[in-house]
């Protein structure tokens, strides 16, 4: 398989209460719809969830669970990750070698953090990122809006040419699997 989805960091302390990120119940479709495309066309989907200590994204706790609608499928592969780079300290980039995997579908939360960051990873390792532009999402900030800070890192990343592998931006109803 030369494509891997990665869901990063949709979990249910992320997605509910003060400081949630932005249109969670249109998010969570948008995954599911991108989630679903992809199995049915034999990618694998991995879900990437961030743990840190007690009181907070504690691991197994329901914070740390994936949130609640989100569909996931049994044959669906989980990374555990406790900095806003999904590829230090985990196994992911070795699950990817073993998938054959030459580029990754991104999505999932939050954009100025854990997407970014991955984004830029898996350009400096060789792969081309489709950033899917419309499902990953942001709480905001004190000076930007939710939708700002989206709109920022899809025109941000999508002008990054350092790496040498580029990022395109692909919204959800166009992504397809071929």
């Amino acid at each position: 398989m030369s494509t891997a989805v990665l869901v990063i960091d949709v979990q249910q302390g992320l997605c509910e209460g003060e400081g949630a990120a932005h249109d969670v119940p249109g998010l969570i479709g948008r995954l599911n719809t991108v989630t679903a495309r992809a199995r049915s066309a034999g990618v694998p989907v991995l879900f990437i969830q961030h743990e840190s200590g007690p009181g907070y994204l504690e691991h197994g706790t329901a914070a740390w669970q994936l949130a609640n609608g989100l569909q996931h499928a049994p044959g669906d592969l989980r990374v555990r990750k406790t900095t806003p780079d999904s590829f230090l300290r985990t196994d992911l980039a070795d699950h990817l070698q073993a998938l054959g995997v030459r580029d990754v579908v991104v999505c999932g939360m939050h954009s100025e953090f854990c997407v970014d960051t991955t984004t830029r990873r898996a350009l400096a390792l060789g792969y081309p990122v489709r950033l899917v532009a419309d499902a990953h999402s942001s709480a905001g900030n004190a000076h930007l809006s939710a939708p700002q800070v989206i709109a920022h890192h899809n025109a941000t990343l999508a002008n990054i040419s350092s790496f040498g592998p580029r990022v395109s931006l692909v919204n959800t109803a166009d992504l397809r699997f071929d």
